[in-house]
Parts: structure tokens; sequence; C-alpha cells
């Protein structure tokens, strides 16, 4: 802050001391004013703003104590320096207990009063720049980047509003690509919990061994190749949020791990002896059937019941067509400034298109079709013969169900990477054990 803008008010009944403190503060460069009394004080607070007080004890009437009390109430961010003779001392101890930022000895020492002020206004600097940082991180915590109008989207973000000021576990369930990750995210950025970090673990990515180091941690010589002390995803999240998503993929002893957790918010770190305590929240997600998980004995019932406490439901793209105009404009947007390939929307057909498909992959399939388009489009407009979908469009109007839609178009990328499921994952922006899931439960096999 400028010196010119800062105002330093002194407050004493002595005319030699008004007069000798106001000039040092002027010659300073500071704007500074004087008050002889608790009461000139108070109407000079109500008419100007001053940053800093020094405030006399001793005086006829309304003693430094008492004004300042008053202060404290009129200009709570206020800083104020009591001004005491060595006998009093104990008094401005008193005074330090109910806000004054310090106190200083008569006769008053220049220099260590020049350091008291700097002192006080950097503090007061590094308040006010740590509140303009909440306020940006509020602001960005506003863009969540859920897009969608749709009566379905409203839904879940009037639940999101519900339960984000609470700790209460919630669980999302939806198909892939439906934005899982988007709504907890939305969650923690609308939480108490949100100046601290939201975690992420990828449950359905990782062996049960490296998940429990994952969530964990691990301590040097834990296993091969752990030559490093490793603080896991529990202890990075204390204060703020542990989402865990594909959450029903997890084996039957991390479950009996995890669960444990939840309870005590203790753990060890893989190989360690050490209890390290986590505040954290649990956010987890999910597209399998759990209730069938927990009656085929797949999944822990108790823990079943520790994540199912706030269910939001989302719904897949097919069920929001609504929204799937809004949500293509948004990646055009986006890949089209990431790109630096300008496009001024869709034709007719692109949009009808866009439209008819039902998105068996969800949301994230219509941002991949969108990203690719701009990365092949010629013409200012993205046109149906730029998406991808465009030549399966049709095949609802013939009468085949979604499953059969799906099932085709992933035997399909696995027939043409020749059944390479890293591949085939990451053409279906799916994870590996997803696409087991999706081979098993469509009954694919490879062809001979």
């Amino acid at each position: 802050m400028d010196k010119r803008e800062t105002g330093i008010l002194v407050v004493d009944d002595e005319l030699i001391v008004r007069e000798s403190l106001t000039k040092w503060f002027r010659e300073d460069g500071f704007r500074s004013e004087a008050a002889e009394n608790a009461a000139a004080a108070l109407r000079k607070l109500q008419n100007s703003n001053w940053d800093i007080a020094l405030v006399d004890i001793k005086m006829p009437g309304m003693d430094g104590i008492e004004l300042l009390q008053r202060m404290k109430e009129l200009k709570p961010d206020m800083s104020v320096i009591i001004i005491t003779a060595f006998a009093s001392v104990d008094t401005a101890v008193k005074a330090l207990k109910i806000g004054a930022y310090d106190y200083i000895t008569k006769p008053i020492d220049p220099d260590y009063l020049d350091h008291l002020i700097s002192k006080a206004l950097n503090e007061r600097n590094l308040l006010r720049e740590n509140l303009k940082l909440k306020d940006v991180v509020s602001e960005l915590s506003e863009q969540d980047e859920i897009i969608g109008e749709s009566p379905e989207m409203q839904k879940v973000m009037e639940l999101v509003k519900t339960v984000a000021p609470t700790d209460t576990t919630v669980m999302i369930r939806g198909e892939s690509g439906t934005g899982k990750e988007l709504v907890a995210r939305a969650i923690h950025n609308h939480s108490t919990r949100k100046f601290f970090p939201i975690v992420t673990v990828n449950c359905g990515a990782l062996t049960e061994t490296l998940l429990e180091s994952e969530l964990f941690g691990h301590e040097k010589g834990a296993f091969t190749g752990a030559q490093y002390r490793r603080k896991g995803k529990v202890e990075l999240a204390d204060g703020g949020t542990l989402f865990l998503d594909e959450i029903g993929n997890i084996s039957p002893k991390t479950q009996m791990d995890l669960l444990r957790v939840i309870e005590t918010k203790q753990f060890m770190r893989v190989g360690g002896s050490e209890i390290i305590r986590s505040d954290f929240r649990i956010i987890c997600a999910t597209n399998r059937d759990l209730e069938v998980a927990v009656k085929d004995g797949s999944f822990r019932e108790d823990l079943y019941y520790r994540l199912n406490v706030f269910t939001i439901p989302l719904p897949p793209l097919r069920a929001r067509k609504g929204d799937v105009a809004k949500l293509a404009h948004y990646f055009l947007e986006k890949y089209s400034k990431a790109m630096g390939k300008p496009k001024h929307g869709f034709t007719a057909d692109a949009m009808h298109a866009l439209k008819a498909y039902d998105w068996p992959g969800n949301v994230r399939e219509l941002e991949n079709a969108i990203e690719r388009a701009v990365v092949i489009s010629a013409c200012p407009t993205i046109e149906k013969h730029d998406l991808p979908m465009q030549t399966r469009s049709t095949q609802q109007a013939n009468g085949k169900r979604l499953e059969d839609i799906e099932k085709k178009h992933i035997e399909e990328i696995l027939n043409e990477t020749g059944w390479n499921i890293s591949r085939s994952a990451g053409i279906l922006d799916i994870d590996r054990v997803t696409l087991y899931h999706k081979i098993e439960k469509f009954g694919l096999k490879r062809n001979q």
C-alpha cells in the first residue's frame, strides 16, 4: 500500500506528543492527524478511514482501554498501538488481550516506533493479499465446467448445493463418461474444505498392491523399488477431499483397509509403524451396480453403507439431449482456442447428427468427437462429415438397442487394434479395467 494512502491517527492528551508524532509520520509520507481525547478520536474515526491508531492509555475522561474497545467495535481491522508509561505496562498487556496490536513506552524511541509501524503495515498487507487470494479461489471454484440447463442436470446441481456445505460422504453414480469427477470437484469447491486440496484416486486403474501404496503411502524399503518415503493420497487429502473413482473395482482387502480408515481417520504407511491421522471428506464414484455386488459378495456390505450415505445419480447424455448443443458449443470454443483454429459453430446437418446420436460414451465421447472435428475441419464451421460418429448415427433408427450399439462399437475398436487392450482403452477413453468389464458383459471374444 502507498504511504500516502495509509492513515495514522495519534490520540494523546499531551500536545507535544501529538505534534511530534504527526510531524514524524507526515515527513515519512503518511497521512496523519491527531486527537486530544477519546471523543475527538471517535469523531475522526467516523469521518475518515484510518489504518493505524496510536492511543495513550492515561487520558482524562474515557481512557485508552475503553477507547480501544470502542475502536475495535467500529473498525475491527484497524491496528491499535498503545502508548504507555513504564509504570503502566501491566495495563498495556491487558490491552493486548483485548485486541491491541502492540504497545510502546514513553519516552518514545523514533526508530523503534518506525519498526513497529512497518511491521503492522506489512501484516495488514499480507492479510489483505490473503483475502484477495481467497476471493480469487472462490471465483475460480464457481467455474465447475458442469455444462447443462436440462431439468436432469438442474436436479444434479441442486443436490450438489444441498450436500456441499456438509461433511457427508457422497456417492456419485453414473455411466462412464458422464462427468462424475466434475461433480465431485463441484461439491468440493462449494464446501468449507475448498481451500484445501481435492485428491483423486482412480481405483480401477491400479492393482491391489499399487492401490494400497497410492492410498496410504510407503516407507523407504517397504518393498522392492521403494527407495524413499512417499506420502499417500489419504495423507495428502488432510483438510480436504478424497475422491475415489471407480470404487466398485477395489479388492476385498483394500475394502477392509479403506473401511477402517473411514471409521478412524487413522492409518499407517506400507512398511511403517507410525499411526498417521488425516481429516478428509470422502466422495466416491462408480458405474457398477453395487447392490448386486453386495449380494454376490464381491463388495462389503458395511463399506457400502459407509459410502452410500448421500447419492447423486448422473444421467447419461442420451437422457439429457437438450444439453447436447450447449456442450458441443462449449467444447468447440475450448478446442478452437487451444489449437488456434477459430470456428464459428456447426452446420445444421452437423448439429442434427450430434442430437440424433445416442452417445454411448456420454459427455466424454462428445468432447472427443468435437476435438477430432476441430483437428480435421478445413472450414470455418464444423460440417457433418467432420464428425466421427456420423456413420453410426442412424443405428438407433434401424431398431437396435443402445447396448447393441455400444457392443458393436467396442468390438470394432478391439478388432481394429488386434485386441490390444491398452490401445483400445485409449481410443475408447476408458481404463483397462472398465474395458475388461465391458468385454465380459457383452461376451466379446477375439476372432481366431
